[in-house]
This record gives structure tokens, sequence and C-alpha cells, in this order.
């Protein structure tokens, strides 16, 4: 099942276009990981596709138009992990930040319910962030703040899971449980899109869809030698996509010397 589109997708800022009549679609059970060069457009796409800013074109969410669903609806349905939180949520608790992601499904002034708690609970286990429950948000390292902001989009349980470079300030252990984490909200249904700076992380997504100046340059499995070439092309062959170990990695091409 398709779980989000763009058809047409067109954005500009200051009149400079950004994004030029760009296709793509999301299916349920499945990661998508955008990458590509600086300026490529992947943060602006992952933002069109939220309805986080002004785009031309159309942006279709279970096949319904994204502005034509209620708002209550949408937020239940989709969940964002950006690249910064206001400083407002610096002043709560790490349990009380990722109850936020409780709020669409909360009446008017209505208490958290025992699912809300519940909820919030696992969200903060699988991110191994409940230890820290009761402190404040403002009181953790920039990993540690990652962590429970994750926690907060698990908590949304949202069908729908769009991340703008979620592994900042994850140290590698720990962006390996990221990668965990989302493996298995694919498996369980969900469709997780997100912009990688991290090519090697990326290429274990189930789907790639590489950026250049504002367009699609490739989409498809990650495994596609395609989809490998045209990483290469993207990055002006200053990468190797190569197979190692059974495993598909990317290296960095500094003069005639291979860097992993």
């Amino acid at each position: 099942m398709i779980a989000l589109s763009a058809h047409d997708l067109k954005v500009s800022f200051d009149a400079v276009p950004i994004l030029h009549g760009l296709d793509a679609s999301f299916r349920t059970g499945n990661w998508t990981a955008i990458v590509g060069p600086n300026g490529a457009g992947k943060s602006t796409l992952l933002k069109a596709l939220a309805g986080l800013i002004p785009a031309q074109g159309t942006v279709s969410l279970f096949a319904k138009p994204l502005n034509t669903v209620p708002l209550k609806h949408k937020a239940q349905q989709m969940a964002w992990l950006g690249q910064s939180t206001p400083t407002v949520a610096d002043g709560l608790t790490v349990y009380d930040t990722v109850m936020l992601g409780r709020l669409p499904y909360q009446g008017w002034l209505d208490s958290p319910s025992q699912a809300d708690h519940e909820a919030v609970l696992q969200a903060l286990q699988q991110t191994q962030a409940l230890a820290w429950r009761e402190r404040l948000l403002s009181t953790l390292s920039g990993g540690e703040r990652q962590r429970v902001l994750l926690a907060r989009v698990l908590a949304v349980q949202a069908r729908v899971v769009l991340m703008d470079e979620p592994l900042a300030n994850l140290d590698p252990p720990h962006q390996a449980d990221w990668v965990n984490t989302v493996k298995w909200l694919a498996a369980n249904g969900t469709a997780v899109i997100s912009v990688l700076h991290e090519i090697n992380v990326a290429l274990l997504a189930d789907t790639l869809l590489v950026m250049a100046q504002g367009k699609v340059a490739f989409t498809g499995n990650c495994t596609d030698p395609s989809a490998h070439r045209a990483l290469e092309h993207v990055f002006e062959q200053r990468l190797k996509v190569v197979e190692y170990g059974g495993r598909v990695q990317s290296h960095l091409q500094l003069g005639t010397a291979t860097v992993d």
C-alpha cells in the first residue's frame, strides 16, 4: 500500500526553485533512505511531504490529498523528527517530552490515558531512555536528547514516520540501535522515510531515493547496482560503492587513496 506520495512537487524559496516537479511514493512496511549531496533538496522534500512548508503539486496521505486530512488525524497518522527541537521542550522532563507524542489522541485538557502511559513507557524502553524519565530534557547530552526525541516519535504509533538526519549526535552503537528500531517499525507495517548523510547506514534501507539538484536521480532497491552508480554519480565520483564481506558499503575517494 502507498502510504505517502508526491506528484509534480515544486518548492521555491525567495523565487529560487528548490524542488523541480518531483514525483515519489513511499509504501507501508518499507524504510526509504533519502540521500544526496548538500543542497540537493532532501530536507525540503521531507518537509514538503510532512506539509510543513508551502509547495505546489500534490502530496497524498493514504490516497487522500494531505491538505484535506483533518489535523488531528494527520497528527495520529504521521510523526515527524526534525533537525532541531523548540527550546520550550527544554523545561520538560523526559517523560513529559515523550508524552507530547500522545497529544493527538487526547481531548482538550484531558489527562493521559492508560494507553498513553503504556505507549510512552514502551517508547522509552525501545530507545534505552527510561532511566532518564524524571530528568529535564535540557540536562541531557546531544545523543541522549536525540534518543528521547526518537522516543517521542515512537510514542505517536503513527503509520508514517519522517526523520531528518536522525543520527545526529548518536554514537555508533546507538546508530545501530536506531537501525534496528527502524527495521522493527517497517516490519510492523510503518512507512519510514529518513534523510541521511551516513551512506553506509542508508544502504541498509529497503529503498534508496537518490537526489541531486532538486530532482530524483534514482529510486529503488539499495542492492541494485544502478543505485550504487547513481550514488557515485551524484557525489561526483568522490565515493565508491563496493561489496565487502557480503555487504554493500561506500568508501570515500581521496586522490589515489580509499578511506572507509
